[in-house]
This record gives C-alpha cells, structure tokens and sequence, in this order.
C-alpha cells in the first residue's frame, strides 16, 4: 500500500477559472508526479486563491473529490499582509541579498503566524500515522516547527526554492530567529546548492547557538537533517515536445519569420532579482560595439507578468518599457528592430520553438535559487547549435558548467560574452551543449523528488537514546511518593537556567523561581547548586535559599541550610595564575567579544560574546597551547560551554559531591550539568545515582535533556506527580 505524501505550499495546483477548476502544469506538479504511485500517494495542502465566501463549501468539495487538494481559505486582509508584504516584502528580499529593497511591519508579522497556523491546524488534521509531510519555500518557514511541536512523530521535511543568504543579510530581519526555528523544526531541511545550506547552517550557529555538523543539526534531543537538492524541469515533456509535428512547424515558422538573423532570447519572470534593467544595459552596449550586427542580430525579450498589483513590479515594467523603446530608438534599421519585447504567456510551443531555434539563451539573474529557463533552453537544444550565457550567481551555474559564466553587474562582460557566443564555431557550441543536455535531461524533477522524497522516509529519526528521560521522572516520582530522602545536584548556568552572552544577567528567572520555591517546600529533599562562579556570584543570585552552594568548580561549599562558605583548597597554591595570566590576555586582545575573568581559584577566558565559528577555533587553539603548558603541573584545563579554563586537579565539582555526602545519605541522588566541567559528576560511583546532561555533546550522564527548561519541568513533574 503506498505511503501517503502530504505536499504543503502555498498554492495548489489548480487553477480558478470561468470554467470551473483545472489542474495547474507547474514545475513542482510535475516533479511530484514523476514520484511512483506505487511508493507514495500524493495529496496536497494550500491556498486556492480568492474564493468568494458563499462558494467555498462546494470548492472544497471538488478539490477534495476531483484533485485531491485540501484548500486553505484566507481573507483578503490575510492574503495582504502574509503573502503581499511579509513573504515577498519582508522576506523575499532578504533571500535574494537586496536588503535595500527590505520592509517590514509588525502587522505583516502577526497575518504571517496566523496563516502558518492555519496551514498547521489544516496538515495535522489530515495526517495520519506514518505520512510524510513535505512543505515549500519561504511563505511557510514557520510551520515545520509549529507540526512538530504539535505532533513529534510526524515526518516532516521542508524545501527552499530560493536562496538562502549569508547571515549578515539575513540578521537583518527581525524576526530572523523565529524563522530559522521554523525550519529548523524539520526532520530534513533542503536546498539547491551547497552554499545555501552553508549560510543556514551559520544563522543556526550565530541566532541560536546550535553548532552543526555538514548536513546534520542536532537540537533538543532530535536532529535535523539537511540536504543538497538540485530542482530539474519536467524533461519527459520537452522530450515528448521536440517530437511533435507541431513543434517542428513552429520552428519552421520563426525560422522564416526571423530569416537572416541570429537570434539572443531572453525568457523571465518579471522580478527585480532577475537582472532585466542590466541585461537591457549590456544589451545597449552590444548594439552600440557592433554597429555591422544590428541588422543581423534579434534580441528577443519574453517577460512573464509578475505580481502586477504591487506597485514595485508596476514600476518596473514601466521602465523596462521605456528602456525598450529608447534601445529600439537608437538602434532600429530600416531592415531591423533588433529588441523584440513581449510582457505576456507565450504558449508552451512556441517557447520550445524559440528556445530550439535561438542561437544564444541569455539568461543573467542578479541572484536565483536555481533558475528553471537555463535548464529548460538546453533541455531543447536537440542539435545543440546554441550557447548558453549564465549569470554566475543562478544556482543552476553550479550544473551547467558548459555555460559562458558571466557577472550580471557586469554590463561589458556580459555584452562581451554575447558576442563571443554569436560567433562561436559550430564544434565548440556541441561541445559545450551536450554534456549539459545529458545532465538535465536525466536529473530532472522527478529525480529532484524522489531524492527528497526517499531520504525524508529513509532518515532514523530516533531520538538519542539517552533523551529517554521519562526513567529517571519515574524513578524520582516514586522516590517523592515514598517519603524517601533525594539529593539533587544541579548545575546552573546551561542547567538549570539558559547562558546569557551577559553572564551578569543569568539572574534567576520567574520560572525558575517557581521552580525552586517548590524546592523549597520539600523537606525531603536537599538541593545543592553548582556553579563556576564566585561565591559572591552565587549569594548574590540564590543567597535567599536554603540550598547548598557549590562554587568555582568544586573549590568552595556552603551545606545545606548554613551560612558560612568552606574551603576545600586551603593547601592548593595558586602561583601559576600570573603566568598563565598572560596567555589569556594575548587571545583576549586577538578575539574581539572575549574576556578574562579572574577568580579566586581559576582563570577563565570566556568567548560567548565573540563570533561563534572564530570563537570557537580560538578556544580550540589556547586549550591545545593550555595544555602543553600545563602538562607537567596538577592543573586541568576545561573547554567548556563558550568557555576555556584553567584550575587545580584537585577541586572538581565530583570531589565536592562526595564531600557534602560524608555527612548525609540519600536514597536517590540526581546530578544535572551541561558541559565538561559536569562529567566528573556523572563519573561517581554511587548507589542509586541519575545522571542527567542537559543540552547536545558526548557524555558520561545516562539521560540527556534538550534544554533547562526541560529539565525545569521534569523536576516540577516529577515532584508534582509524587
């Protein structure tokens, strides 16, 4: 029986017309067709456009009946500011590096969430157990992670078609983090190139602090999986196309009409990242080098309507009309008008026929995830008599390496590059066009979907065995219910409260408060705080609380429900600071955002502040040099969270457990920690020990949380349930 494919967009593939509903013959209609029928069965969730209110009830029943659609119905007010100004006028020009063309509303902002919750209260109500959910492009980065917050055992994989930039274009955005979070809540998260899924994998490191690997990203004891997923065209119908008498009748056409000319095409969509402006300037250029061409030459400009009712696009056309008629103007022979402009469709005929017949295809976009017309003017060249000019910054460049790769800033170089194309030698152009027909007519869309496809059915998305932690909730339930006596060893920052880039500011927060003022009313349980920091550090955010206080790693304690702090390195001399000192001060001059903190009995450099990926070599590097430096002295050196640091082998935070426990014996006792300055309470060899690492990282503890605020609530739980 085939797995059910639920495939989310914005648009279903259905057009509204006069005549009633009629399936669309998109790129991506095609590419999940070509899936097998006998693995998946596709259904489809998204938006059918404006659908009057008193007509929605039978549309929904057609869609469902005849299309196997599930339509998402929007006000008019929705519609406006979620796809109209927060995708495309938010979110739109920062995928495509024109920052300047940016803006943002904070009422975009809300019509965006809630259009992203309908679409997820729309998916969760059609799935089942056991299918796979596919979600598209920018309009709906938020709702991977809105269906898996709801439902953890669906399987859901999301899809970019345009490119993702370089994280300093998108911090601009201000709502940067929610969508990173949004897609990050996928299983599988895909792409078109490499360098796409580079600078995701930036944002996630510098927006959220989650470090990655090269195509995983493990997060709150899941992992999301990413990709690289070239987009095809739909090949079997230009195959079947170049066939057809029809076809060959066109050409024929075209061929007389334009008899005697070399022809350049030139095929978009009528946007501001495709480069139509300085297209037209290389073009001027051409004409003006190579006055002997201008009655041999044709430029054919085939501009596809785009988003006419937004007043950006309006003004665009408007001047690439007018830039039309001043080239026709200055150009125009009495045998030739060498730019033909057409701003409309053009019927799927006789765009193969223009792309089979055209001597060159121009194709020059500022920025583009893939760029479909590239693949699509090769996919027709059958004799391989043309050659295809390719902005360097179009995904498909990273393919269709036979292409002339050109900047499309560059207005000389690419008019340049015209004329190397027109007068290239027949054996060359063959040379150049077949290897790349080869490739996109056997990676095409179907292809691109079942490769997306399989690996989102395929990947284990079993979670780390030690995120199980529903054992250890049991284990302490019962121990409350008992009456029995509980130690709980909790480290703070990372633990029990989330790292601030201001480790000032890791003030107790209200949950956590909460959190401990139940602590509290629990005799029967003993709580100790562990932490790096000071002393004063610790009074000063939990003083108030009867709890103990482990300090610096181990070297200070205050026991339970006393005032007075006890030392536990009176006869550890410090004498190696002043020398090591200096070390540290040479990486905090050279790493802009990291500092020195200088405590009673270690030293540590902190780099939370500083850029994450530079930090982080940086750290790497001064604890290899900490280390040869200190390999014949009882010091350790501990790379920690954001942290490197330097203290004596003899203070350790398992050293001070064991001393708080001369004095007391438990019948169940939780150590929590987050780094490697925990693990050495994770090593103690004590009954009826749990051991709990919060957060990512190998580990000696037995069960592992996502984050503090799981932990948080699994010990409000488990006392509650006790």
């Amino acid at each position: 029986m085939p797995r059910t494919l639920i495939n989310v967009s914005n648009r279903l593939p259905v057009t509204m017309g006069e005549a009633g509903l009629a399936k669309s013959s998109g790129g991506l209609v095609a590419a999940l067709e070509g899936l097998s029928r006998e693995q998946y069965a596709l259904r489809w969730i998204g938006w059918p456009g404006n659908v009057p209110e008193n007509r929605r009830a039978a549309v929904r029943r057609e869609l469902v009946e005849q299309f196997r659609c599930t339509p998402v119905f929007l006000t008019d007010e929705e519609e406006h500011g979620f796809y109209e100004g927060f995708a495309n006028s938010s979110v739109w020009p920062l995928l495509h590096y024109m920052p300047t063309r940016f803006r943002y509303e904070s009422s975009w902002w809300d019509d965006y969430q809630r259009v992203n919750r309908k679409f997820a209260q729309i998916v969760l109500n059609e799935a089942r157990e056991g299918d796979l959910v596919w979600v598209h492009d920018y309009q709906l980065m938020l709702l991977p992670a809105m269906l898996k917050d709801a439902s953890p055992s669906l399987r859901v994989g999301f899809f970019l078609h345009t490119p993702f930039p370089s994280y300093e274009v998108f911090r601009c955005h201000p709502r940067r983090d929610e969508l990173v979070s949004g897609m990050l809540g996928a299983d599988q998260v895909g792409f078109h190139t490499f360098n796409y899924m580079r600078h995701f994998r930036s944002s996630v490191l510098r927006l959220l602090g989650i470090e990655s690997e090269i195509t995983r990203i493990r997060h709150g004891g899941r992992t999301t999986y990413l990709g690289i997923y070239p987009i095809g065209i739909n090949a079997p119908k230009f195959a079947q196309e170049l066939e057809r008498p029809e076809l060959r009748d066109q050409i024929d056409h075209f061929r007389r009409t334009f008899a005697g000319k070399q022809i350049i095409l030139s095929v978009e969509r009528l946007d501001y990242t495709k480069g139509i402006l300085q297209r037209l300037d290389a073009i001027d250029l051409f004409l003006a080098d190579h006055q002997g061409q201008r009655d041999r030459v044709k430029f054919i400009f085939v501009s596809v309507p785009s988003r006419e009712n937004v007043e950006e696009y309006r003004e665009l056309r408007e001047e690439v009309e007018a830039r039309v008629g001043r080239i026709n103007g200055k150009y125009t022979t009495l045998n030739n008008a060498p730019l033909h402009f057409i701003h409309g469709s053009i019927d799927f005929t006789e765009l193969c026929a223009l792309y089979a017949l055209a001597d060159v295809g121009l194709v020059t976009p500022l920025i583009d995830g893939m760029n479909l017309v590239a693949k699509e003017y090769v996919a027709a060249q059958r004799d391989a008599r043309g050659v295809l000019v390719l902005s360097e910054f179009a995904g498909a460049a990273e393919e269709l390496l036979g292409a002339m790769s050109v900047n499309p800033y560059d207005a000389r170089e690419v008019a340049d590059a015209v004329a190397e194309a027109l007068q290239m030698p027949a054996e060359q152009r063959q040379h150049r066009m077949k290897p790349m027909r080869q490739r996109v007519m056997t990676f095409d869309a179907a292809r691109w979907a079942r490769a997306f496809v399989d690996d989102l059915a395929s990947r284990d998305l079993t979670p780390d065995d030690k995120s199980h932690a529903d054992e250890a909730k049991a284990a302490l339930s019962a121990a409350v219910r008992a009456g029995q006596r509980i130690a709980l060893f909790l480290d703070y920052d990372g633990t029990l409260r989330e790292i601030e880039r201001d480790p000032g500011a890791a003030t107790p927060t209200p949950e956590l408060r909460r959190l401990l003022d139940l602590l509290r009313a629990r005799d029967e349980i003993d709580v100790t705080i562990i932490s790096g920091r000071t002393p004063d550090d610790l009074d000063s955010f939990l003083g108030n609380y009867p709890f103990g206080l482990i300090a610096e790693h181990g070297a200070a304690i205050r026991r339970p429900t006393q005032a007075q702090w006890e030392q536990l390195d009176r006869n550890v001399s410090y004498a190696w600071m002043d020398e090591l000192m200096k070390v540290l001060k040479v990486y905090e001059a050279s790493t802009p955002g990291s500092f020195v903190e200088i405590k009673r009995t270690s030293l540590v450099w902190h780099y939370r502040r500083a850029d994450p990926e530079f930090g982080a070599w940086k750290a790497k590097q001064l604890a290899e040099e900490l280390a040869v430096l200190t390999a014949s002295d009882p010091l350790q050196v501990r790379h920690g969270r954001k942290i490197v640091e330097i203290t004596t082998t003899s203070v350790s935070k398992g050293a001070a457990i064991l001393r708080i426990l001369e004095a007391q014996t438990y019948d169940v006792i939780l150590v929590a920690g987050d780094d490697g300055t925990d693990e050495s309470m994770f090593k103690l060899d004590l009954r009826n020990l749990i051991t709990m690492k919060v957060g990512e990282g190998e580990t000696q503890a037995r069960f592992r949380l996502p984050t503090p605020a799981a932990l948080r609530r699994l010990l409000g739980d488990a006392i509650a349930a006790g």
